[in-house]
């Protein structure tokens, strides 16, 4: 991939085209439980919603506020699917959409409708999972600029889990996205520190893709205070999102004490929409338990901020502070991302804010973080 523009999104989302999964799914087989664009009826007005499985999933035709053109302010989302503009699900139209904002190439996450796993049937999670990986895959057939994500069928046995992760990293799938402790989202579901999930982990490690962990990753409700019903829903959506700084603080922990960072040390993992300030106070606060409660005698033996910097991976926005502290965290270690084309995107003023955010920071060191650190870890340099 030629680099252009000196700019990797390490955070935006894939918005899929209405019949992803219908032209995918057997009719025959799934009947009305396949994903699919339905019309509805809210508050007297007629709209249209993805629906799975025979229920409505999200309150939006599409999550792409960023890219609206016209009257509808940013804050709206397209409640049919005629508003929701080609830039955000048509590939051919997002690589314009990349040219307008100046950026190479992103990474995509899952957007709509997702949560696949809700119903409880491993053979139809499979079967969305493997739809859904397989549209995606074909972004990366369009072009290179765009570097697929892995969704992962979690209510399976082990060996079709590791399956598919196999067939997606051959179809171009550059890393997975795994929800944050699934044992907290699901009933029946180990916690993530479980050896029910080493499978997944080595075959990661072996095919060298990086797991992601995105904003709460299934755990926001859980963590965040409750919901004040004062609330308007902007003023919510602002109260939901700022956290997100905090979930590393509470992940990345479990993940060093558990000892799965120790057991598959070559594996990266990468937290999305959780900016990178939290990190430097992980890195210390491990060290300091580490130190203090002499876990080397339990078989800890490196140190917590090392194992920090050899596997962990955040991205940053807008964190002028975050950056001004840069070199604890790790230089090699940040990435940049535009969340495109969600509410909180930077699009299409996305070199503003990075000019802002980076100001004062030597040349050679804004480059790893715009984009060669993602580079490196999806292996396309």
């Amino acid at each position: 991939m030629k680099i252009q523009y000196g700019l990797i999104s390490a955070d935006s989302h894939i918005a899929l085209d209405r019949d992803a999964f219908t032209k995918r799914l057997s009719k025959a087989v799934w009947g009305d439980r396949i994903p699919q664009v339905v019309e509805t009826t809210e508050k007297d007005k007629p709209v249209e919603r993805w629906i799975v499985n025979g229920r409505i999933r999200r309150r939006a035709v599409c999550n792409c506020p960023a890219a609206m053109d016209g009257p509808m302010p940013r804050n709206k989302y397209p409640d049919r699917w005629e508003e929701v503009p080609r830039k955000a699900y048509v590939p051919q139209e997002r690589l314009k959409a990349l040219d307008e904002d100046r950026i190479d190439a992103e990474v995509l996450f899952p957007n709509d409708p997702g949560g696949f796993y809700d119903y409880g049937d491993p053979a139809f999670e499979l079967a969305c999972v493997q739809a859904y990986n397989d549209a995606l895959s074909e972004w990366h057939d369009e072009s290179d600029r765009f570097i697929p994500l892995a969704m992962v069928p979690l209510l399976g046995d082990t060996e079709a889990r590791v399956a598919e992760v196999k067939r997606a990293v051959s179809k171009g799938h550059r890393g997975i996205v795994m929800l944050a402790e699934p044992s907290s989202t699901v009933r029946g579901f180990k916690h993530i520190s479980d050896p029910y999930w080493y499978p997944l982990w080595a075959i990661c490690e072996e095919l060298g893709v990086p797991v992601h962990i995105h904003a709460s990753a299934g755990l926001g409700d859980k963590l965040n205070v409750p919901r004040w019903e004062g609330y308007t829903p902007r003023q919510f959506h602002s109260a939901f999102t700022v956290p997100c700084g905090a979930w590393p603080a509470q992940l990345v922990p479990n993940l060093i004490f558990s000892g799965v960072l120790g057991r598959f040390p070559r594996l990266k993992w990468v937290f999305a929409e959780t900016g990178i300030g939290s990190i430097n106070y992980v890195r210390e606060a491990c060290d300091y338990e580490w130190e203090r409660r002499r876990l080397w005698t339990e078989g800890f033996l490196q140190r917590p901020s090392e194992i920090v910097t050899r596997q962990i991976f955040v991205n940053f926005w807008f964190e002028r502070s975050g950056i001004q502290m840069r070199h604890a965290i790790g230089i090699d270690n940040i990435m940049w991302e535009s969340d495109y084309p969600h509410i909180s995107s930077t699009y299409p003023q996305s070199w503003d804010f990075v000019l802002r955010t980076v100001e004062g920071v030597p040349a050679e060191e804004q480059k790893k973080m715009l984009w060669e650190n993602a580079a490196r870890l999806y292996g396309i340099m």
